[in-house]
C-alpha cells in the first residue's frame, strides 16, 4: 500500500521559562497550568480527532499514561516474539500487540484510571521488530544503494514492516513490486513503500524570535525556540536544537533579553540538540503554548523504548504553534546524511498537518511529560505538512538530564 506522505525537515520551537518578569503589552500572561489543566488541554484535540466527549477523551489519556508501565511489562515478557505494541483509538481505545509464530495469546485487559482498556495479541508475524531494525542497521547503505533517492525508513509497529519512503515521481519510474521483492530479499523482512514527495532536509531557522543568534558562517541573524530546562548538576541550562546559532540570546515575553553561553552541541546518528546556559536559576518549566501563556511544569519524561504507535503526542513551535497528533513510526531513520551522517533508526514520527519550517528544537509532550525534541519533518514555511519527527530526551548529551 502507497499513502501520499511528504517529507521535508523543518525547524520546531519552544519557550523555557528563563525568568519571571513583566509580560508586555497584549501578550497573555504567562499562567503554570496544574497537571490536570495541562492534559485537560491535550484531551481537547484528542475529543474532536475521535469525536468523543471531553471528558471520555481525559479518561483515555490519563489511561494511556498509566498504561505504559503494564506494556513495558508486556515487552519483557513477549520479547522474544514482539513486533510492535500499538494503539487503536477507534471504535474504542484499546491496545494491540503483534507478535510473531502461530501460537495464540488471550486477549485480556488493563484497568486503568476507572477505565477498563482491551488488550488484544495478533500473531503471524514473520520477523520481530528487533528483526527490522537490525537489517535497517545492516541493510541501509545497501538500500541506499539500490534507491539513492530514497527519503527514510522506518519499522511500523503495527504490521512489522520495514518502510521506505520515496518520491512518486522515483515511484513511476520503477517497478514496485519487483523492487519491494528486492528489498526484500536483500533485508529478509517484509517491505513496504510509502511517497514523500518532498525533499528531506534541515531548513534554515525562521520560526519565532525566542533565541536568537548570528550564524558566523553567512553573518545573518536567526531566530529559533527551546525545548525543555536542562541541567548537569552543577550548571542549568536549555536544549534546543543543534542547528540553532551557537551564541544565543533568550527574549522572554517582556522583551527582556538574556544572553545564553554555548556549552556544545551534539548532531550525530541519534542526536539533534544543544545546549545553552542561562545565567538565571530556571525553573522546570515549559510552554505548551505559548500563544496563549500556556506554562507547565515538567514532571517527568517517557522512554523511546516505552513510546507506542499511537501514542497521543502535543508539540509547540513558534511556526505551527500547539497541535496534538498520533506516533505512526517509533524507529524512523531519517535519509542521507541529515546526522552528521547516516542517522539510526531511533528517531519517531508524529502524523500531522500542523508542522512547519522554523518549529526545529521544539518540546514534544504529552500533558507535563516529556517525549523528545522535534528535529524535521515534511513540508515548508508556508506549507502544510505531513508528518514531523523527533529526538527522544533519551539522547540528551552524557551528564546532562531534564530539570524537574
Amino acid at each position: 500500500m502507497i499513502r501520499n506522505v511528504p517529507s521535508v525537515l523543518m525547524g520546531v520551537a519552544a519557550a523555557l521559562a528563563v525568568a519571571a518578569s513583566p509580560v508586555a503589552a497584549g501578550a497573555p500572561t504567562p499562567i503554570v497550568q496544574t497537571p490536570s489543566e495541562a492534559l485537560a488541554q491535550d484531551a481537547g484535540g484528542y475529543a474532536r480527532r475521535y469525536r468523543v466527549t471531553p471528558g471520555e477523551a481525559l479518561a483515555r489519556l490519563r489511561a494511556l499514561q498509566t498504561s505504559a508501565a503494564f506494556t513495558d511489562r508486556l515487552r519483557q515478557t513477549y520479547r522474544e516474539r514482539l513486533v510492535g505494541i500499538s494503539i487503536d483509538h477507534a471504535p474504542s481505545l484499546r491496545i494491540v500487540v503483534l507478535l510473531t509464530g502461530t501460537a495464540p495469546v488471550a486477549e485480556t485487559s488493563i484497568a486503568v484510571e476507572q477505565m477498563v482498556v482491551p488488550v488484544v495479541f495478533r500473531t503471524g508475524a514473520s520477523a520481530t521488530g528487533d528483526d527490522v531494525i537490525r537489517a535497517m542497521l545492516r541493510r541501509g547503505p545497501a538500500l541506499t544503494a539500490l534507491l539513492p533517492k530514497a527519503r527514510g525508513m522506518g519499522l511500523d509497529p503495527r504490521c512489522g514492516e520495514l518502510v521506505i519512503l520515496i518520491a512518486t515521481a522515483d515511484a513511476a519510474r520503477i517497478d514496485l513490486a519487483a523492487m519491494t521483492r528486492t528489498a526484500e530479499a536483500l533485508t529478509g523482512v517484509k517491505v513496504r513503500f510509502d511517497l514523500a514527495d518532498r525533499p528531506s532536509e534541515n531548513l534554515s531557522l525562521t520560526g519565532g524570535a525566542r533565541i536568537e543568534g548570528v550564524d558566523p558562517a553567512d553573518g545573518k541573524r536567526y531566530a529559533c525556540t527551546t525545548g525543555f530546562a536542562v541541567t548537569d548538576g552543577t550548571r542549568n541550562g536549555i536544549a534546543t536544537a543543534a542547528h540553532c546559532p551557537d551564541q544565543l540570546v533568550f527574549r522572554d515575553p517582556a522583551g527582556t533579553t538574556i544572553p545564553l553561553a554555548f556549552v556544545g552541541q551534539w548532531g550525530a546518528r541519534t542526536q539533534d540538540v544543544q545546549v545553552n546556559l542561562s545565567p538565571l536559576p530556571p525553573q522546570p518549566l515549559f510552554y505548551a503554548d505559548r500563544r496563549q501563556g500556556a506554562l507547565r511544569t515538567l514532571s517527568g519524561a517517557r522512554s523511546r523504548l516505552s513510546t507506542r504507535a499511537g501514542e497521543w503526542l502535543c508539540h509547540y513551535g513558534e511556526s505551527s504553534g500547539y497541535s496534538c497528533a498520533e506516533v505512526e513510526l517509533t524507529n524512523f531513520a531519517p535519509p542521507g546524511s541529515l546526522c552528521g551522517g547516516a542517522c539510526a533508526p531511533t528517531w519517531v514520527t508524529v502524523r500531522t498537518h500542523d508542522c512547519r519550517s522554523g518549529d526545529s528544537g521544539g518540546p514534544v509532550f504529552s500533558g507535563d511529560i516529556a517525549f523528545g525534541i522535534t528535529k524535521g519533518g515534511s513540508g515548508g514555511r508556508a506549507t502544510r505538512c505531513n508528518f514531523y519527527f523527533y529526538m527522544s530526551t533519551d539522547f540528551l548529551p552524557a551528564g546532562w538530564r531534564l530539570l524537574q
